[in-house]
């Protein structure tokens, strides 16, 4: 127990450090915010992708994940001893990096667990984490950065459709969890308010669309005005300013130009009424219905593409948060809906 408080603790101290780098910006005041703030300017030149908005954005979504309050609450949903192995593994994590910060939970919850994380790290963001780290001993000292996973007996690991085939293959005979592509979906009931639409543009254009918690399809009801989304959007229009982005939106476009299929846009989001959750950067599919009863079980019937729904929460059998809340999970909402936590406690 002593070593799990130590870790609890300095996880903990280091959500209060990234308040204090938060409050702070544009200046620091100490080496550690120094070096941070380098580190976001080398991932946000490194990653067109990463702008600096959007990295900050992601560290202050950590920094409240990282309080005291959150981490008891998520600490208390387990039965007392879950956090302290008698026999720690060495675990393997291979971080993804379409979002900032995105691999942070996994090694999160292998350090407070007590076991050893062998991490690779994406190319994609290699940048963030072991800055974010440089001031917590006691967390490093169970971590070891690899390009290769080697010697371990457990592995989590984060990718698409294809890598997951890759990563079935090469670690299928270790205990496991090997995530997929999911994406997110909303349902509108048709009474929503312009504060309500303006939130959903949070859960639809966060991260440029590119997490596994971005919506990117909208049921709607059959009389819904498609205007209202468009104009509550408006405060999004600048994601078309990013080249990445841009590039996107524009390619998609004159796609569906040449093909003559039908389509709305704005000058910064593509809409196209299709069934297919999954769509390009740039675009959100809608869906119009008349049985919302209907809509709910096509999304039970979909529930292993799909992260989370934004919108009706009653819905208690599918993973659904509130508008504008996609992006921002608690400490216990997991990533496919594994429990890693309880995946790590059983390693023997």
């Amino acid at each position: 127990m002593q070593k799990f408080n130590k870790r609890f603790e300095e996880w903990k101290s280091l959500g209060t450090q990234l308040s204090d780098f938060l409050a702070v910006q544009p200046e620091v005041n100490t080496a550690w915010q120094e070096e941070l703030l380098k580190k976001v300017n080398m991932a946000v030149h490194h990653n067109g992708w990463f702008e600096k908005s959007q990295v900050l954005h992601a560290l202050r979504e950590w920094s409240n994940a990282l309080s005291d309050s959150s981490l008891s609450e998520w600490i208390s949903r387990y039965p007392d001893g879950t956090f302290e192995t008698e026999s720690p593994k060495r675990v393997g994590i291979v971080m993804a990096g379409n979002i900032p910060l995105v691999g942070l939970h996994d090694l999160l919850t292998v350090s407070l667990t007590g076991h050893t994380a062998v991490v690779k790290m994406s190319g994609d963001d290699n940048q963030l984490i072991p800055a974010l780290l440089a001031n917590s001993p006691e967390i490093t000292s169970g971590i070891e950065w690899a390009e290769r996973l080697n010697s371990i007996d457990a592995v989590i690991a984060t990718g698409s459709d294809n890598t997951a085939r890759y990563f079935e293959h090469y670690f299928g005979k270790y205990p496991n969890i090997i995530r997929k592509n999911r994406k997110s979906a909303a349902v509108l009931k048709g009474d929503e308010s312009e504060e309500t639409l303006v939130a959903l543009g949070e859960d639809v254009f966060r991260y440029f669309g590119m997490g596994c918690r971005s919506v990117s399809k909208i049921y709607i009801p059959e009389d819904f005005e498609l205007d209202r989304i468009f104009g509550a959007w408006m405060p999004h229009q600048d994601v078309v300013q990013n080249n990445k982005y841009g590039n996107n939106y524009d390619y998609h476009r004159a796609i569906l130009l040449l093909d003559r299929k039908p389509f709305l846009e704005n000058g910064f989001v593509i809409m196209r009424e299709h069934e297919h959750l999954s769509t390009p950067v740039g675009t959100v599919h809608y869906e119009r219905y008349s049985d919302i009863n209907a809509v709910h079980n096509q999304l039970v019937q979909a529930a292993d593409s799909i992260q989370c729904i934004v919108g009706p929460t009653e819905w208690a059998d599918l993973p659904t948060v509130g508008f504008g809340e996609s992006q921002s999970p608690k400490l216990w909402e997991y990533a496919d809906g594994i429990d890693t936590v309880s995946f790590l406690s059983k390693l023997h």
